[in-house]
């Protein structure tokens, strides 16, 4: 189900006929991957025409950023805000709407590039409505692949759509994947920085507090993800994410722990060849390999000085301290409706950490007893998989209100 090197060269050759500038919508422009893609598009403002911009519930930053980039077409998530957002761009000429239809719309409207970038199982529908009408798909959102793997890469392969990896792991593997010779591969091999607690003992990380795990030491990202870099399950969402992008068993992807954050990651060959891209923690260089795809545009970048840095390390992830990798394994090797279940669970678990009712350990522990406490199901349509994702969340629920009485 993974993109083929005949998939990506047709891709590459309709992609590179364009004259006109290219038309770009951003789902998600308020979040963290979302605001590096408006600073990308506003440095070369004629090499793009945005068509549709989406936010949560920033009507400000959404508003500024229309202002900015003049798209056709704005949609705030939140409905309570509509009117905020409306009175904010009167006179524009843009039009403004809000809700979930509105968000989807936003995906369905003829952008030939599309930023995936909305956080959680919450851009799943508008990503799908993307892939649905062919568009080069740039996938910032783990969730989507995670929660429906399968289901999505049929739909990018059914309607003819391009997968561009933007999660600068797997936009390193993109760029160094043999396609051509994909039988070639031995291993994949992600790097994690370890996250702020990587030499914390488990007595420390019981008493962290939200502000400390988001506060990630080379990479600068929204709340969710900070928190998940913390507990490592953003490198357990990404095997998932890997595994269907690359078509790569799960027994052949490595997790190798690489605190300086200069090895995105790295492919093995057969051969005894192991490829890597490297690169400043900076998610405008994977942002704009994709939106300049496939050709390269100019980014912002600090470049990278290997004599500055000096050394490069490694060290393979504690399982102990982080069982967010095993129970990532565990669910993609049963299959089904368990990576859904564990990615609702987490966010759930994430979410109730930052509101201060749980402890940090107690969001791997919520995960594990959701797919404990929840059947296992097959997934034969998005229906099931939103289904599934309600059941994990409203069993998550009941597990942290039980741990936060305790």
């Amino acid at each position: 189900m993974a993109l083929t090197f005949s998939e990506v060269e047709a891709s590459v050759l309709a992609v590179a006929g364009e004259d006109e500038p290219r038309a770009v919508t951003i789902l998600g422009s308020t979040g963290s991957i979302g605001c590096n893609t408006v600073d990308l598009l506003a440095r070369e403002p004629g090499r793009w025409r945005v068509e549709a911009l989406t936010g949560n519930r920033n009507v400000s930053l959404l508003a500024e950023q229309a202002r900015l980039l003049k798209p056709r077409f704005v949609a705030i998530a939140d409905e309570s805000c509509f009117a905020a957002l409306r009175e904010a761009l009167e006179g524009t000429g843009i039009e403004v709407a809000a809700g979930r239809a509105a968000v989807i719309e936003a995906a369905c409207r003829p952008a030939d590039w599309v930023m995936a970038a909305i956080v959680g199982a919450a851009g799943l529908e508008p990503t799908l409505a993307a892939a649905r009408r062919g568009a080069v798909v740039a996938l910032a959102n783990k969730e989507c692949l995670v929660c429906a793997g399968e289901l999505m890469m049929a739909e990018m392969n059914a309607h003819g759509a391009t997968l561009l990896p933007v999660d600068s792991e797997h936009s390193a593997i993109f760029q160094v994947f043999d396609f051509s010779q994909a039988e070639k591969v031995e291993r994949i091999v992600l790097t994690a920085s370890g996250g702020p607690f990587r030499q914390s003992s488990l007595t420390e990380m019981a008493r962290m507090t939200p502000s400390q795990a988001v506060a990630h030491p080379n990479w600068e990202m929204g709340a969710k993800i900070s928190i998940d870099s913390a507990t490592m399950m953003n490198k357990g969402l990404e095997l998932i994410e890997a595994h269907h992008i690359f078509a790569v068993p799960e027994e052949k992807i490595d997790i190798l722990v690489h605190p300086q954050s200069v090895i995105h990651s790295m492919v093995s060959y057969v051969d005894g060849s192991v490829l890597a891209q490297l690169g400043t923690p900076d998610m405008r260089t994977p942002i704009a390999y994709a939106l300049g795809w496939p050709q390269r545009m100019t980014a912002p970048s600090p470049r990278l000085d290997l004599a500055a840095i000096a050394s490069l390390t490694f060290e393979q992830p504690d399982p102990e301290r982080f069982p967010a990798l095993r129970l990532a394994r565990q669910a993609l090797r049963a299959g089904g409706a368990v990576p859904t279940l564990l990615n609702a669970a987490n966010e759930v678990a994430v979410q109730s950490f930052l509101a201060g009712e749980i402890g940090f350990l107690d969001i791997a522990r919520t995960v594990e007893e959701t797919l404990s406490a929840v059947a296992n199901t097959s997934l034969t349509s998005i229906e099931d998989v939103l289904d599934r994702d309600r059941a994990g969340r409203e069993a998550a629920v009941r597990i942290v209100a039980g741990l936060s009485g305790r």
